[in-house]
């Protein structure tokens, strides 16, 4: 047997944890993640409440593992679309804006726990950070591809003002330290990317455009094609 077989009790546990997961998700789909309730899950499951939580140790461990699937999940979804490593910008932003709309259509509730209103009461741990910065890894990797190179600092043309936010971009970088050459303009560029087409799709799956007659992936087009457009 090697070192990565698990054993009966071990994929026993993967199994019954995999099932509190799907429970879970039909919890939120009914109720909201706020309402999130690990003895109800039990009683679905026909065990105790002591039960159950030999396997998540509360509802804060339960939400932390369903948060960090969905990232996974999206995180797989860019890197294979066009992830650092493979050719900078090999898919480059509109397809990238493509995986994120498909992602986010095939479970808004998904979507919704991730970049929806915080649960009450629950804190991400850190580690939870470490996936979302892969999306921006990939993120960064395309824009830095987009645009023109340029050094890391902020360069004014003669006579003017360097732009206020390309300074604070080129002095606040943290988020961007997968690519801590990047010019400002790049980390303008993936902001806006993140920023607009998250807007659009929060209102988008939210049903803020029922009965406006407008197409909500013609306007996510439009949306992509006026980012990656000089």
């Amino acid at each position: 047997m090697t070192g990565t077989t698990k054993t009966p009790r071990e994929r026993y546990r993967q199994q019954v944890r995999e099932e509190v997961k799907e429970k879970a998700w039909q919890q939120i789909a009914g109720s909201g993640a706020s309402a999130l309730s690990l003895n109800a899950i039990a009683k679905q499951m026909g065990m105790s409440g002591p039960a159950l939580y030999r396997y998540f140790a509360n509802r804060d461990e339960l939400i932390t593992e369903l948060i960090r699937d969905a990232y996974r999940s999206l995180a797989d979804a860019f890197i294979a679309a066009g992830g650092p490593g493979e050719g900078a910008g090999r898919a480059g932003l509109p397809e990238l804006a493509r995986v994120l709309r498909r992602w986010a259509l095939e479970d808004p509730h998904r979507y919704f726990l991730i970049y929806g209103t915080p649960v009450p009461g629950y804190h991400a741990p850190q580690d939870i950070t470490a996936i979302s910065q892969e999306l921006m890894a990939v993120l960064l990797e395309a824009c830095t591809a987009a645009v023109p190179p340029a050094a890391p600092g902020p360069i004014p043309t003669p006579g003017t003002e360097p732009d206020p936010f390309d300074c604070h971009l080129a002095d606040h970088r943290e988020w961007a330290a997968s690519h801590p050459d990047a010019p400002p303009s790049a980390l303008r560029l993936a902001l806006t990317f993140w920023s607009r087409l998250h807007g659009v799709l929060s209102l988008e799956l939210a049903g803020h455009f029922t009965g406006m007659g407008l197409d909500p992936a013609l306007l996510f087009e439009a949306e992509v094609d006026g980012i990656v457009t000089p």
